[in-house]
């Protein structure tokens, strides 16, 4: 649920900060007031496009804060996302500067904009003044039934499956119509393999092989080397050994005459020792290794067939065991690729996969296209269409990512007529409460915990207003329903009241909101009732609805 809204920089607001209940909250205003600015700051931050016109003239950024409270499905996403933190709340910012660059931030982690959208679908469903514009393709109407009937895994399979079909089409039909291409390049590479096989490299050989190289390359100097130095540690007549054997022996004797040159005998003879065992070390050295020449040709001819595979093959030797695998495994696909039989076999395996979860996914939409059609026929009842019926139509198509149904919503305007596409026969009116129809069905469906309807009561009024308002209400009673609309019959049906204002400071243009108290509603919802002109009458008309609704 939406806990708390921070605007800073929007469009025309300047600052605003909003604490949001639980319930129905209405949100009003004069036309160009404003009004649907928050739901265009909320879409911004649950991974809205980006653009520089919502910085308010004058400002360098725009920054938007919402928190929410979790739902079970917002915790696994964060969770999911390594985003979850000890307090198990949510916070979002998202900040556009005037250049159209985005940044947003998860409980103070960056994210990316993908990634809001996915966590938008835990959140809150948002339903457009136009929705009942896209409430005409076909696509966005069976995009409904699937939210509708809970389809999304049988659907994500179909996805899934169709995807492997074709890519496995995709392969047989190239093998089919490349086949002396990929003889050409299959030839190739088994040259290649076979010249790289001749050094057989092995993973990470190369850094010892070129360490022992180096080191019987060497091995003279290494040997004279240390030969010198034994000489210098013990073995010369002016070595080191018998030098500080000799001071030791001159230490001992004057250490006779004072105890305190004892601590410097037993460093000097620290020393001693030191000398002694490393000349050991050196001569431990030479005795293990193996310095003869057929072992460095040996390497020596190995390192040179490294080196000449890798200028060959313009890699690194150290890369050649590597690239010695991706060339099989090239090779190994370019033969299955000549052969067709087991490509269309693979093929139709997985046309055969993707068919069946079609048709699972099929029924599934088969029987709730009933359900939603009751469902949404006896919401039309109640918003003054009676007799009238919608029938949500599945027929066969084209096999396509969302599976093999073509989805038609059919409407038939009164009682014993045929129902017909829903763009040939609706008015705006009737597409505005079917819309709202089904919005309302499909909400109350929605695990999501915040709804919000931006004026989706367009072109309804009456009586009919005030069933939109009760059914509002209804759905504010388990979750969190957010309101904009121009109609007083649905404002009186809040259970909180925001009027958005609009005034001039200086040379710019500013909106704000303000929380309404019980009295300023009754002037709000007068204002809604009758303009300009607001009587006494209209004064005691807006109290009676209010009431009337508060005890709905």
């Amino acid at each position: 649920m939406l806990v708390a809204l921070s605007l800073r920089d929007f469009v025309i607001v300047e600052s605003l900060n909003l604490d949001i209940s639980e319930g129905f909250t209405v949100l009003t205003g004069e036309t160009g007031a404003g009004k649907s600015i928050l739901i265009d700051a909320i879409e911004l931050i649950l991974g809205g496009r980006a653009d520089p016109s919502l910085v308010r003239d004058g400002a360098e950024r725009t920054n938007i804060i919402a928190e929410f409270s979790l739902s079970d499905r917002a915790k696994e996403w964060l969770r999911n996302n390594e985003l979850l933190n000890d307090e198990d709340t949510l916070l979002i910012r998202r900040i556009v500067d005037t250049k159209g660059r985005s940044k947003a931030w998860v409980n103070g982690i960056t994210v990316t904009v993908t990634q809001l959208r996915e966590l938008s679908e835990t959140l809150i469903d948002v339903y457009g003044q136009h929705a009942y514009q896209s409430l005409l393709k076909p696509a966005y109407q069976l995009k409904l039934l699937d939210d509708h009937v809970g389809a999304s895994e049988a659907l994500t399979l179909v996805q899934q499956n169709f995807i492997a079909w074709k890519n496995a089409q995709k392969i047989l039909e190239e093998a089919s119509q490349n086949s002396e291409v990929i003889a050409e390049k299959a030839q190739r590479l088994e040259w290649m393999i076979g010249d790289l096989e001749r050094l057989a490299p092995k993973e990470k050989e190369w850094e010892t092989l070129s360490n022992d190289h180096q080191r019987l390359a060497h091995a003279v100097a290494i040997t004279e080397g240390l030969s010198e130095v034994q000489e210098k540690l013990t073995q010369g007549e002016l070595s080191a050994s018998r030098s500080l054997t000799e001071a030791l022996s001159k230490l001992r004797s004057l250490s006779r005459y004072d105890d305190k040159l004892n601590e410097v005998n037993e460093t000097l003879l620290t020393a001693v020792n030191l000398v002694e065992e490393t000349s050991q070390d050196v001569a431990r050295y030479l005795d293990r290794n193996d310095f003869d020449s057929e072992t460095f040709e040996s390497l020596d001819q190995r390192v040179s067939l490294y080196f000449e595979l890798a200028r060959k093959f313009r890699v690194e030797p150290e890369e050649l065991f590597a690239f010695l695998n991706k060339l099989k495994a090239e090779f190994k696909s370019l033969k299955n690729a000549k052969n067709l039989d087991e490509l269309a076999q693979q093929e139709a395996r997985a046309r055969l996969q993707y068919q069946k979860s079609a048709q699972s996914l099929s029924s599934i939409r088969q029987k709730g296209a009933q359900r939603l059609s009751e469902a949404v026929t006896a919401q039309m009842q109640l918003l003054a269409m009676k007799g009238a019926r919608l029938e949500v139509s599945l027929s066969s198509a084209e096999p396509s990512m969302m599976g093999s149904d073509h989805c038609e919503f059919l409407i038939a305007g009164h009682a014993g007529v045929q129902p017909r596409s829903l763009i040939r026969v609706a008015s705006g009116g009737e597409l505005a409460r079917v819309s709202l129809a089904i919005a309302v069905i499909t909400a109350q469906a929605t695990p999501v915990p915040t709804l919000i309807f931006d004026e989706v009561d367009s072109g309804i009024g009456g009586a009919v207003a005030e069933v939109v308002g009760a059914l509002l209400k209804r759905l504010g009673g388990d979750r969190q329903v957010l309101c904009v609309t121009h109609l007083p019959q649905v404002a009186a049906y809040g259970d909180q009241h925001w009027r958005v204002e609009k005034h001039q400071r200086e040379n710019s243009t500013l909106s704000d909101l303000k929380v309404l108290t019980p009295d300023e509603r009754v002037q709000e919802v007068a204002r809604m009732l009758a303009g300009i002109s607001i009587t006494e009458n209209t004064l005691s008309v807006a109290r009676e609805m209010l009431q009337h609704e508060k005890s709905a």
